[in-house]
């Protein structure tokens, strides 16, 4: 799948070039190079669309742990919720004091169905949109795993091939709510209908709004290729989109798909496939177009550099560990399904303030979210994630 997955972004690659009309110069000449760059200033108005199975939740930290830097407001689910409404279509008031704080939050990044109406009340005018999109054979995969205990559609079939020989005998449209996971959740987070027909009109439709909505659409198949792209574009530092993979499973609890399986995947979430194919070209185009290969690859090496860095500063291990092998329960992410979600071990020898920085890299979603919320809502009831608290105070 990942050479697949190359592959594509190569061939995507070439077809631009192939594309390319003359009048277009990839090297700039000597005048230009003489110009000094203008200065850029970091974007702190981000919106995150938050989508499911596609490294999103590894974002979600980046995004957190930049709007503490900054001294941020986040727009947070309201009460006890970890996520915006969803699976209903969002609303401005599923965020916690919209009422009070209006339109004065810097950074929006838990799940939601995106409604772009709604959510232009909450942030402000000169916000930068953008979210991760995920190749659909492997992140289809993923959902079967994850979902297996949540969605009808997953539950009587005894694996992802199974289920995928003949789909429409388990999943049935009227569960769509309880079925979302199983088929085009992508096109759903973006407030679609995943079971509409993909008609050729109505999919360019489709794509020509979510282009219009959206500044940026990363791939998540090139996380480091697309982080050093966000860094770009938002202006931000290496150390801000610096991170820990969060949310990935053991190797064992992933199933291998057949060729048949792969192909029935593209059909069967064709609506996925299409917005996946057209993403992953603009992406490489605009890489093409703003950074270039050459400086990007020295870029990716540099982020890469500094995450080992990072890692042997932090963790006792030099890697994700299971489940059962995490020493902190504060730090233990969220199980779901048949997959066994992995998390970090931090080292023992390290000082409060290297301490506080590793632990932020590390800690899972529902644990910075609560964390957050009790910062910004200190007279609310704090979010409870059944488990102990790493910091119960901003001071701590």
């Amino acid at each position: 799948l990942i050479i697949f997955s190359f592959c594509l972004g190569l061939s995507c690659l070439s077809g631009f070039f192939h594309m390319k009309n003359k009048n277009y110069r990839i090297s700039k000449s000597h005048e230009e190079l003489l110009i000094p760059p203008t200065p850029c200033h970091a974007k702190t108005n981000v919106m995150f669309l938050k989508t499911h199975k596609t490294a999103s939740s590894t974002v979600l930290n980046i995004m957190f742990r930049f709007a503490e830097r900054y001294n941020l407001t986040v727009a947070l689910p309201a009460d006890q919720l970890f996520h915006l409404g969803y699976p209903r279509t969002f609303v401005a008031h599923f965020v916690e004091g919209f009422e009070t704080i209006g339109q004065n939050y810097n950074i929006m990044c838990n799940h939601l169905r995106f409604n772009p109406l709604e959510v232009k009340k909450v942030m402000a005018a000169n916000t930068f949109y953008f979210s991760i999109l995920r190749n659909p054979i492997p992140l289809l995969e993923s959902s079967y795993i994850y979902y297996k205990d949540y969605v009808p559609a997953f539950w009587s079939s005894k694996n992802v091939n199974e289920f995928l020989e003949s789909p429409t005998k388990y999943y049935h449209p009227a569960d769509y709510r309880k079925n979302i996971y199983a088929r085009n959740i992508m096109w759903f987070d973006f407030g679609y209908d995943n079971n509409a027909e993909d008609d050729t009109n109505y999919t360019q439709a489709v794509l020509e709004e979510i282009e219009q909505n959206f500044h940026l659409i990363l791939i998540a198949d090139y996380f480091d290729e697309s982080m050093i792209l966000l860094k770009h574009t938002l202006c931000w530092d290496l150390d801000d989109v610096i991170y820990f993979k969060l949310n990935s499973r053991s190797q064992d609890t992933v199933q291998t798909l057949t060729p048949e399986s792969e192909e029935q995947i593209k059909a069967w979430c064709s609506l996925d496939w299409k917005l996946y194919l057209h993403f992953n070209q603009s992406f490489w185009r605009r890489i093409e177009q703003t950074i270039g290969l050459e400086v990007l690859e020295k870029e990716v090496d540099h982020l890469r550099t500094r995450q080992k860095e990072l890692m042997e500063t932090c963790l006792s291990e030099q890697e994700a560990v299971r489940k059962d092998h995490i020493r902190n329960k504060a730090l233990l992410p969220f199980q779901s399904g048949a997959a066994n979600i992995l998390g970090y071990n931090l080292r023992q020898d390290l000082d409060n303030t290297t301490l506080r920085t590793c632990q932020k890299m590390v800690i899972p979603e529902l644990q910075y979210t609560s964390y957050l919320y009790a910062v910004q809502h200190p007279h609310k009831k704090r979010k409870d994630v059944g488990l102990p608290l790493l910091w119960t105070s901003l001071q701590e």
